[in-house]
């Protein structure tokens, strides 16, 4: 009979030796990843200890509570509000057709208002543990309800770990921590019509699958979509039946639009939203399969006496399926083309491509096309973020190296056929230019 010893080594190396797309979701309560326990490293974390030290107030409105000065602290733009009326949300009791929640975001954080909430809803991005999900109470710290603990005497963000996981950390984010936009038909009062099916809606869907329960303001043309549509029974329908609801500029007839900080949800706004939010899952799923992949490998040589730093294939494997990911989503592959212009309401799209950053020809990957696809030279913004620069050295590498690759035409597959000869070189030129610590090789 095996040793118990025996037996964990032969669990490991079976483990290890699994191919990276039949691998199960992973214990984030175990090591070396730890969620619950291990402490954040982003911005409402930061944020948070500098209301604590008394850099900073958060300032309440009375009608909006803490959102506009939580906006202003972390460089939120209000142009960023989207509009859903699905009741998807732990708050929504407070959610419907007439009282949508509100989003904003930038590129490390989302911020969720309901109407009279109870509280705001903040997901962080987190370079060590992706999606770290916090609420902000909307009362004065004087009236918080003492059974939740000590009166606070400041605002304090509460982290929320099992519940937001059910949902953010289930079989939709592939059981890492992460983002979930869906598109779904909803009733008179919010509810789903789950029978008439949902979709989760990331940058590959077309414009016909997109914004069931979602407010859109803009145009788009004869490109049509399932938003501004609320179902009166539970039969299936199509973005074609959804005509009438369409190229909607002016929201007023529908809410009342002064409850809320702007009266658009724009339909750039909620492109990028889309984009954004799938690439973040992509660079924490990386991250955190690419550390569990080397704390296995660690304890597979100690167990087996291969010396520190011996590396397995499987382990390569499993960094490289990651890097993968990242890059063929990085680089926009399999992105649904438009066929006509699409026009927000808003100034999202300017304000967002003012943020940067620019090379010597004023070149930025923030730059809209608008008219055949998103951006104007198809790769993430994202690689700039905090996020995307700390991830694991093996997987960080792997991806700059074959990001590189496509760029200079060395690889040319199928996957990257959408890509011109002169759109790689512009996006070569310009990471070369604004991104800092690139490998030497980028610069020869």
């Amino acid at each position: 009979m095996p040793t118990a010893r025996r037996i964990d080594v032969l669990l490991l190396t079976a483990a290890l030796l699994t191919p990276a797309s039949a691998v199960q979701a992973a214990d984030l309560e175990a090591e070396p990843i730890r969620y619950s326990k291990a402490p954040a490293g982003n911005v409402i974390s930061r944020l948070q200890e500098r209301i604590a030290a008394g850099q900073v107030t958060l300032t309440r409105n009375e009608t909006f509570g803490y959102l506009p000065a939580l906006l202003r602290e972390l460089n939120v733009p209000q142009s960023s509000q989207v509009l859903v009326f699905s009741k998807t949300s732990f708050q929504r009791h407070k959610i419907g057709p007439k009282t949508p929640r509100a989003l904003y975001f930038n590129d490390s954080v989302y911020v969720g208002f309901c109407q009279r909430g109870d509280v705001l809803e903040i997901t962080a991005m987190d370079p060590a543990l992706g999606a770290v999900f916090y609420s902000l109470d909307q009362r004065p710290p004087e009236q918080t309800d003492p059974s939740d603990g000590p009166r606070l005497t400041k605002p304090t963000f509460r982290r929320h770990d099992d519940a937001c996981l059910i949902c953010h950390g289930s079989s939709q984010t592939q059981g890492f921590p992460g983002n979930v936009i869906r598109s779904v038909l909803v009733d008179r009062q919010g509810l789903p019509i789950l029978s008439a099916g949902s979709k989760r809606i990331d940058q590959t869907n077309p414009l016909a699958d997109r914004w069931g329960g979602w407010y859109v303001t803009g145009t788009s043309g004869t490109q049509l979509h399932l938003g501004n549509l609320i179902r009166r029974d539970e039969r299936p329908c199509e973005a074609k039946d959804n005509a009438a609801n369409c190229n909607l500029t002016d929201l007023s007839a529908r809410i009342n639009t002064s409850a809320y900080l702007t009266p658009h949800s724009d339909i750039v706004a909620l492109m990028v939203l889309e984009h954004q939010a799938e690439m973040h899952n992509r660079i924490t799923r990386a991250n955190l399969q690419t550390r569990l992949a080397l704390y296995e490998e660690e304890n597979l040589n100690k167990a087996l006496g291969e010396p520190p730093g011996h590396h397995w294939d499987s382990t390569k494997l499993r960094i490289k399926s990651a890097g993968d990911a990242v890059l063929k989503y990085m680089l926009f592959c399999g992105e649904a083309l438009l066929t006509e212009r699409v026009q927000g309401t808003s100034q999202f799209a300017e304000e967002f491509a003012k943020q940067g950053p620019r090379d010597k020809q004023g070149r930025s990957l923030r730059d809209f096309d608008l008219e055949r696809r998103l951006f104007r030279y198809p790769c993430s913004y994202l690689i700039y973020s905090e996020q995307f620069l700390k991830l694991p050295g093996p997987v960080k590498e792997y991806v700059l190296r074959r990001l590189y690759d496509v760029l200079k035409g060395k690889d040319d597959g199928a996957d990257f056929a959408h890509l011109s000869e002169d759109g790689r070189q512009a996006i070569l030129e310009i990471l070369r230019e604004t991104v800092a610590g690139l490998p030497d090789y980028w610069r020869r």
